[in-house]
């Protein structure tokens, strides 16, 4: 997919998004070749066990719910 449009639907500055992007690039989570980004098999398990953990810990928490 083209950086632009990634920006776009992560709703980010395009500037921002570079900086998340090449982040990512350099720790190979993403691949970027002639203008378009593609997640690297690194990238889907880094994504699949932050999913885990946050419906492991998080997806666990309780609120109370108070009537104000």
């Amino acid at each position: 997919m083209k950086k632009t449009r990634l920006s776009t639907y992560a709703e980010l500055s395009y500037d921002k998004f570079i900086s998340y992007m090449e982040w990512m690039v350099n720790r190979g989570f993403l691949k970027e070749s002639d203008g378009e980004v593609s997640v690297l098999e690194e990238g889907v398990e880094t994504y699949n066990r932050l999913v885990e953990w946050i419906l492991k810990y998080v997806g666990k928490l309780k609120f109370s719910r108070r009537r104000f």
